[in-house]
């Protein structure tokens, strides 16, 4: 499912983007946590640029990408 997240561009007005749960969900976490691509990657064992594609949507994360994301997140608390 995608998430309208609206973001504020350089000197202009509020814009809705859309984003899949996983790349808000990655997103929310780091800031919640304090915590950097690099860090969600050493813990999910993914690469840090697999980790920036995902948040970044360039390409889908797979099942098992997801379910190693979403395992690292949930062992943080």
């Amino acid at each position: 499912m995608d998430r309208n997240i609206l973001i504020k561009s350089e000197g202009g007005p509020l814009m809705a983007e859309k984003f899949n749960d996983l790349a808000v969900d990655i997103i929310n976490f780091e800031r919640e946590h304090q915590m950097i691509d690099n860090e969600i990657a050493y813990g999910s064992q993914l690469t840090v640029e697999r980790i920036h594609d995902i948040k970044s949507q360039a390409s889908v994360a797979s099942e098992e990408e997801e379910s190693l994301i979403r395992r690292f997140m949930q062992s943080q608390g």
